[in-house]
């Protein structure tokens, strides 16, 4: 049977059409006629979501367990659903896009795993010392509670990842906070059947239809009104470093700040250090080229710059990225808007002194073709711009003299997602001066590696300094992304029977 689309909110379990709608633009098919978001809708969701946290914010781990896992089956049980109407919105292969629904489901399993065993709570008990001298000491316990109402952004590259159920909302659900996810525009299609798919939980789980709601929109003012509604605790969002500025600073200007937990843009750069290179510098440099293209290159850990040493085998590595890169085909971007964006960056690079082309192509409406470009190290050094992210399959090779003048590199980089080493034994010592100053400037470093590709897990770090992410000691990938949406509350005297029930045995 075919999925029939409404195009509305869903707002605590209800459909609600919008006053106005917005077409929007799949990459095949008939456009949708989507509701726009406006401060009524989104006021209602954050109202409902206020009323369902004083049960939500109370729930046992166990129940948020199972409402996890039965968002993750009833997701599950639209898989074909889902793969269709993403396919014809985004231009994203099937296979992508399964593995992409297997991802979701795996987190939101994992997220109950991990709230069930309940280390995260970080439970902390001092006991009374009544005989104490010179003052007696109460007991005191601490542990980690929800903050209540949570915005969540649905983002562009990752229409299921992280968008309606992706990580920010499962932590935020495990976490024992009600969701408000705004829709991303690209997929809203996509949105409105995983957010279906949300409410049947929840409605099966026998808890608040306001623990989640979707609102639609392609204004900047239905977010501005999300991030602003005085009953939204904390907000997480993927998306450009320009949208996700201007949201950052109306959540640190309303009249009670709240946390903006933001990943906004890198470009995650490599360092090929000369043993690496001398012993596989074609092999590195083919793969390269596929991390650098992967998803047509619209991967948040896209490996945009490669810094190397200037010597013949940085000639090698060169022309062997140049040659894998050639063979890619050209592949459609998620919207009009990153495609323009990208040939906007394209035309940044290529006029900035110092550059010089190494492969060049046509980027043509939607699609994308991949672009090499090089320059020195004191050319990178004299001009920040070029350590901007293009968003695509661009790539930029920095040729550096010796190791200070790579370590200097190192040094002028804005904060990253990731940075990678590429070393053989012999460059341990090289690789041993580059470490202080790379872990201070990523949030992930990897060796012999490329970085697209997050795992989720307990390890996992997806974030790092400002412009990366907004908030450097969070991640928005793997278990810790729960701390994100907790705050530690301090006990003291409080008789058993008013205590959380997770604190009440410690």
């Amino acid at each position: 049977m075919t999925k029939q689309f409404h195009g509305d909110h869903l707002i605590a379990g209800r459909r609600v059409p919008g006053p106005a709608r917005f077409a929007s633009a799949p990459v095949s098919g008939a456009p949708l006629q989507v509701s726009e978001g406006t401060g009524a809708e989104v006021a209602q969701a954050v109202e409902a979501a206020e009323a369902a946290f004083a049960s939500f914010g109370w729930t046992s781990r166990a129940e948020r367990a199972a409402l996890l896992e039965a968002i993750a089956d009833a997701i599950e049980a639209r898989a074909a659903e889902i793969t269709a109407i993403g396919v014809a919105e985004t231009g994203l292969p099937e296979a992508r896009l399964e593995g992409e629904r297997g991802r979701t489901t795996g987190q939101l399993r994992l997220f109950a795993s991990h709230i069930r065993e309940g280390t995260y709570l970080d439970r902390r008990v001092d006991a009374a010392l009544p005989d104490r001298q010179p003052l007696p000491r109460p007991e005191i316990r601490m542990i980690q509670r929800p903050l209540g109402p949570v915005a969540v952004f649905g983002a562009s590259n990752f229409p299921l990842a992280f968008s309606t159920a992706g990580g920010d909302t499962a932590s935020a659900l495990a976490a024992g906070c009600p969701v408000v996810v705004k829709g991303h525009p690209a997929h809203p299609g996509t949105g409105e059947i995983v957010a279906e798919a949300i409410a049947e939980a929840i409605a099966r789980q026998g808890m608040e239809p306001g623990v989640f709601s979707l609102v639609q929109g392609s204004t900047r003012e239905v977010g501005a009104a999300l991030v602003t509604h005085p009953l939204i605790r904390a907000v997480g969002f993927t998306g450009s470093l320009g949208g996700g500025k201007a949201l950052f600073d109306l959540c640190a200007g309303r009249p009670e700040p709240i946390p903006f937990f933001g990943e906004l843009g890198s470009v995650n750069p490599m360092f090929l250090l000369p043993g690496a290179l001398a012993a596989r510098g074609d092999q590195i440099g083919q793969g390269w080229a596929g991390s650098l293209t992967m998803g047509a290159g619209q991967f948040c850990t896209n490996p945009g710059v490669v810094v190397v040493t200037d010597s013949p085998e940085a000639d090698a590595f060169v022309a062997a990225a140049k040659a894998a890169l050639a063979a890619v085909p050209e592949q459609v971007m998620l919207t009009e808007g990153i495609a323009s964006a990208y040939r906007a960056g394209r035309d940044r690079v290529a006029a900035t002194a110092g550059v010089q082309q190494v492969l060049t192509s046509t980027c043509d409406l939607r699609n994308a073709t991949p672009y090499l470009y090089e320059t020195t190290g004191s050319e990178w050094l004299a001009n920040a711009a070029l350590g901007e992210e293009v968003f695509g399959p661009l790539g930029l090779i920095v040729r550096v003299a010796d190791a200070a003048e790579m370590r200097q590199v190192a040094e002028s980089l804005q904060g990253q997602l990731t940075c990678a080493l590429h070393m053989e034994p012999g460059d341990t010592v090289q690789a041993r001066g580059l470490m202080p100053v790379l872990e201070r400037k990523a949030g992930r470093v990897l060796a012999n590696g490329f970085p697209t590709g997050v795992e989720v897990c307990d390890a996992m770090v997806h974030g790092g300094p400002y412009p990366a992410s907004t908030n450097f000691g969070a991640t928005s990938v793997g278990t810790l992304a729960i701390r994100r949406f907790l705050r530690p509350v301090c006990y003291q005297n409080i008789p058993a029977e008013l205590l959380p029930e997770d604190l009440r045995d410690q």
